[in-house]
């Protein structure tokens, strides 16, 4: 008997193989040039994610059409993960002294930054609706629904950029609270706007009770769900996980059945990964804190699909005139509301002055909160106000995401937070040897103390030492080259011989140096060559080998730590 799937089977198959390879080179396509577009951009001096979704438009519906709507539907799950990353690093800022410290200032700001853009887009949007189509329900709903989801603002564009810009300081601390808790606030701002607009309108949106206690249920379901995910993470890694590779699977394994139990529940996946990120670096063991460090190293290449794909999302030629007026309202009014308000609620509670003059450049950013509820409002009011909200929202967006990185680089930069976020590891990797210095010293100098000439006496070397915080020198020949290198420990044992090893010179106690290294050399290169040879001591020599000076393992150590003191300290100064 002949099977009648026998001849669909194998074109099944080939269908299936087909689109796994489109989607794979479509992630290739992707993240290759999104890569290019952000580093592009990083040499225009202008923030990566502003080049990401530059690409995006190019290659999406605004562009050339590369990727194709239903195709950018289907990669959805990208965003939701990249947006749970971003919810467990920023959940990992929020400290609780930290909060104890500057938690007044947060509420404070937060409230304002919410709701002053609530009041000043609704009443332009209502003003300018009813002055063009005499239409006083419409103009009231516009507004009210318009007011509501200009108060949300998106983190990943935000904290994308303090990231990229290693900031740290009030500014970037007070940054991060709000951005991570001022979509509840835009989630009760719109349901008491949909509430009250759904009547005029003849709509069937639920109750404002209804909304509400949704909401509660959102919001608590939410943080309840991540601080279990937390709690079970802490176990695992703080009893059974040793390897970071183990502990980057399980912590983005957890991470990942989270956010699928949240979007089967309904429930919000980014707060639900900040409360993970909360939990864990707040009461969990200092092991778990090491999570957070391997998580974002996973997350560049997650950055770059999603904001490609935010970019691809965008399509900028369905607007028409009286929206596009109404956009540049929004737009407009949004940008006053979120400036005038952060500083009201900044300056009230006595907020460091960079969080007074800076914060309104970190707030501009909108993306998935209002799109959803843009999306929303599309579906409680169909057939009146909702497609008009979904093609402006998708309009400012645009606009605000390409603006907002940029104000977050320059507020933060105004505000002298930049490059304070690093480790010693990072200085050194940034560095090289003609940086080092002791003191205000360089180490690398053709006249730095620690050269001394062949000709030199044993007494003039024992007055150096006794002056210099150097441990060795090195001896510089007749022709100006690097004839040796004088250690304290070589010359310790030279005293041993008596009154004689005064009439000594430099060429007579000197050791031949193995080694030597230029002053480009990185420190990363340098602390290489300490532990290959096992030494501490490297001479630094010019292209022709002529000694300017010595490098001296004790000296970069003494380096990197002083230049981290001085960044914390640069970090306390500013509040």
């Amino acid at each position: 008997m002949n099977d009648p799937f026998a001849n669909l089977l194998p074109q099944t198959m080939h269908f299936a193989h087909l689109q796994g390879t489109q989607i794979v080179f479509l992630f290739g396509l992707i993240m290759f040039f999104g890569a290019v577009g952000g580093r592009l951009f990083q040499k225009l001096h202008i923030p990566q994610v502003v080049g990401y979704i530059v690409i995006g438009i190019i290659i999406g519906s605004s562009g050339f059409r590369v990727l194709e709507p239903e195709t950018i539907v289907s990669l959805n799950p990208v965003s939701t993960i990249a947006l749970s990353l971003i919810g467990i690093l920023v959940g990992a800022e929020l400290k609780i002294d930290v909060i104890k410290k500057y938690g007044k200032q947060f509420i404070s700001i937060l409230l304002f930054e919410a709701i002053v853009p609530f009041f000043i887009v609704g009443i332009a949007v209502t003003l300018v609706t009813y002055l063009i189509t005499h239409d006083l329900t419409r103009a009231v709903s516009l507004g009210l629904i318009l007011g509501a989801i200009c108060s949300a603002t998106a983190p990943a564009a935000t904290t994308d950029v303090l990231v990229e810009y290693r900031t740290k300081g009030p500014l970037t601390t007070t940054t991060y609270g709000i951005v991570a808790m001022d979509d509840a606030v835009a989630l009760i701002l719109y349901a008491t706007a949909s509430t009250i607009v759904a009547p005029l309108l003849g709509g069937t949106v639920s109750s404002f009770s209804a909304q509400f206690i949704a909401i509660l249920r959102d919001i608590f379901g939410s943080i309840i769900l991540g601080s279990l995910f937390g709690l079970l993470l802490s176990f695992v890694i703080r009893n059974l996980m040793n390897e970071e590779g183990r502990i980057l699977s399980f912590g983005l394994g957890a991470l990942f059945l989270c956010t699928g139990i949240c979007n089967m529940l309904n429930l919000d996946h980014i707060l639900a990964a900040m409360s993970i990120g909360f939990f864990l670096v707040n009461f969990a063991p200092v092991k778990t804190r090491a999570t957070f460090s391997l998580i974002s190293k996973f997350t560049p290449p997650i950055y770059v699909l999603f904001f490609v794909l935010v970019g691809a999302k965008l399509n900028i030629w369905i607007i028409t005139p009286f929206l596009g007026l109404l956009a540049i309202i929004y737009v407009t009014g949004r940008t006053l509301g979120k400036a005038i308000g952060s500083w009201f609620g900044a300056k009230i509670t006595n907020a460091p002055k960079t969080v007074q003059k800076y914060l309104k450049f970190c707030l501009l950013s909108q993306a998935g909160v209002a799109i959803g509820l843009s999306i929303a409002a599309g579906n409680d009011f169909a057939d009146s106000i909702g497609p008009q909200i979904l093609l402006i929202i998708t309009a400012t967006t645009f606009i605000v995401q390409l603006v907002g990185p940029i104000c977050v680089k320059y507020g933060v930069t105004k505000a002298g937070e930049v490059g304070l976020n690093v480790t010693e590891d990072d200085i050194k990797k940034n560095s090289c040897v003609k940086d080092v210095r002791w003191g205000n010293e360089y180490v690398c100098t053709e006249c730095s103390p620690a050269i001394v000439n062949e000709t030199e006496t044993l007494e003039s070397i024992i007055d150096s030492f006794s002056k210099q915080h150097n441990l060795n020198y090195v001896v510089r020949g007749e022709n100006g080259k690097l004839t040796g290198l004088i250690s304290l420990e070589h010359l310790k044992e030279v005293l041993q011989i008596g009154d004689f090893a005064y009439t000594m010179l430099a060429m007579d106690i000197m050791d031949k140096p193995t080694i030597s290294c230029t002053k480009e050399m990185t420190l990363p290169d340098a602390y290489k060559m300490f532990d290959q040879y096992d030494i501490d001591v490297i001479p630094i020599v010019s292209a022709d080998n002529q000694p300017l000076g010595v490098l001296e393992r004790f000296a970069v150590d003494h380096y990197l730590h002083t230049r981290i003191l001085e960044l914390n300290s640069k970090v306390k100064s500013l509040g």
